[in-house]
């Protein structure tokens, strides 16, 4: 053929990719094993082939290699060559490049193809088992650990997972969804222990197994505050002790519940001089350093002991006659005191805030008897004393309106802040609500309205004319001779004089109605 030919009709057979050179394996083992054949199709001249390994090429070998190679002469002239490749494969060979080189002289010189390169499935029996744990490292409870069998064989065995028994030190089998894989999805101190895997090779019935292995789920658990329920009277010292259990050493620390203000370390917090302020939660953190974001922790109220302590002592809330009102009253002490109301209305479940404090809410109708006594009391007891708050009720009017505090046409709320821990004298401001607010805006445009009407029609009469703007209607009256030495008094007036219907007098003058004219009077003594 001509020079060339060959390398424009070289093509793959077998795998579907169209190559120079094309290598097709065989998935058989046998102590010859077939490895892979060449084929190259209509080429002139007949080329030659060789076989490499991993770039290394393959010579014959008495048991080891054979090269079985022929060539077809199709009715065209050109040459079909056909090589095939044995070898005794070992373990190494799992991984090993096989490919074949076809080699052909043309006029213009040599020329060769390679093919691609493949890998040979190789069979053999495990030698070893053993077991693997992710994530690698100290492991805490919560945590997802997978526990993984392997092995050096191929393919693998058949795996199971075997846990010691603490009680009986007997190896028994962990259920499994996956062959030789243990998912805990959530890790707990009960699943540390001696884990191993076992491997059987179905073929030859041999079973192998692992070293094995320690599991450690650290764990922090049953921390505890002593004295579980700590109480005090006022003025006097309490110590707070915690403890817990661990795999590992132990940090303690204090925090306040309410702020979340540290308060100290190690297992002992002194409380000196205890005030009522010093009642509430106090938080045991128990830590392990040594494995990141292990802790628990455990809450306890200090209580101490004392009469009723008000939210707050008075506060104001602005109201609408024949409005529901919904009022708020907190207290705090110990024992926990209870809360009654001077209204009848209807109150809500008492709700507690914390083992010392209670809210009580009360929905009342603000009647004319509600606005006569002008105020709401709550008034919370214990065995120790009694306390209360005042709620005065103030009727909202346009007057009264301000943006600090407001009418509201449907609910009304007063809640005794429990921040204002004062039991003196605290006033709530409340908030304005939209509709009070949308009042005050209305109000205000009708006046702006009323001015802009009442600018344009002063403008209208200034541009007829009827407006005098600085003109004087001064008018000069000569008085007799006899008069002159009298007191006289100017009084001017904005009206033209031919606005005034003059009136006229005993003495022949003509006088402005109500005297708004401008004009002299005498003032005689």
């Amino acid at each position: 053929g001509e020079p060339g030919e060959y390398q424009q009709r070289l093509r793959l057979q077998g795998q579907g990719t169209h190559l120079p050179a094309a290598v097709s394996t065989s998935p058989h083992f046998s102590p010859l094993t077939e490895v892979a054949t060449c084929v190259g199709k209509n080429g002139y001249p007949a080329p030659q082939v060789s076989w490499y390994k991993n770039r290394r090429p393959l010579q014959e070998e008495k048991n080891q290699v054979h090269i079985q190679s022929s060539q077809t002469v199709e009715s065209s002239g050109l040459y079909t060559l056909k090589s095939v490749l044995k070898a005794r494969l070992v373990k190494e060979d799992k991984d090993a490049q096989f490919y074949c080189e076809l080699s052909y002289r043309l006029p213009s010189g040599n020329h060769m193809k390679e093919s691609r390169e493949v890998t040979v499935p190789v069979f053999y029996s495990a030698e070893k088992v053993w077991l693997e744990v992710e994530p690698v490292g100290a492991l805490k409870e919560g945590d997802r650990v997978e526990i993984r069998c392997l092995s050096d064989g191929n393919p693998q065995p058949h795996f199971s997972i075997n846990k010691q028994n603490p009680g009986t030190s007997e190896m028994e089998e962990e259920a499994t969804t996956d062959n030789g894989i243990l998912v805990l999805e959530s890790a707990q101190k009960e699943h540390s222990g001696l884990y191993e895997c076992q491997g059987l090779d179905l073929e030859t019935m041999i079973s192998l197994s692992s070293e094995r292995h320690e599991l450690l789920v650290n764990y922090v658990s049953d921390v505890r505050v002593t004295p579980a329920a700590p109480e005090s009277q006022e003025g006097s010292s309490l110590s707070l002790t915690c403890e817990a259990d661990s795999s590992q050493a132990l940090e303690f620390q204090w925090l306040r519940e309410k702020t979340g203000q540290e308060l100290g370390r190690g297992p002992k917090l002194q409380l000196p001089n205890l005030r009522r302020e010093a009642a509430g939660g106090y938080r045991c953190v128990a830590s392990v350093p040594s494995v990141p974001g292990l802790n628990r922790t455990q809450l306890v109220n200090v209580a101490v002991f004392g009469p009723p302590w008000m939210a707050s002592k008075e506060t104001k809330v602005w109201v609408k006659e024949n409005a529901v009102l919904n009022v708020s009253c907190e207290a705090s002490g110990h024992p926990r005191p209870t809360i009654s109301w001077n209204a009848n209305g209807m109150v809500s479940r008492e709700q507690s805030r914390d083992p010392q404090s209670v809210l009580s809410t009360l929905t009342v109708l603000v009647s004319p008897e509600l606005l006569a006594a002008g105020a709401v009391q709550c008034t919370a007891s214990n065995s120790l004393g009694r306390n209360t708050t005042t709620i005065l009720l103030e009727l909202v009017s346009l007057t009264t309106l301000t943006p600090e505090s407001s009418p509201t046409t449907g609910l009304s709320t007063s809640t005794a802040s429990p921040h204002a821990r004062a039991n003196g004298t605290s006033t709530e401001k409340k908030l304005p609500e939209p509709e009070s607010q949308g009042v005050v805006i209305v109000a205000v445009s009708v006046c702006i309205l009323v001015l802009a009407v009442l600018g344009a029609v002063l403008y209208f009469f200034y541009k007829k004319g009827k407006l005098p703007c600085g003109r004087s209607g001064k008018q000069e009256i000569t008085l007799p001779p006899s008069r002159k030495g009298e007191l006289v008094v100017e009084v001017k007036s904005d009206k033209l004089p031919e606005e005034m219907g003059l009136l006229q007098g005993s003495s022949g003058d003509k006088r402005a109605p109500g005297d708004q004219g401008e004009k002299y009077i005498d003032l005689r003594h």
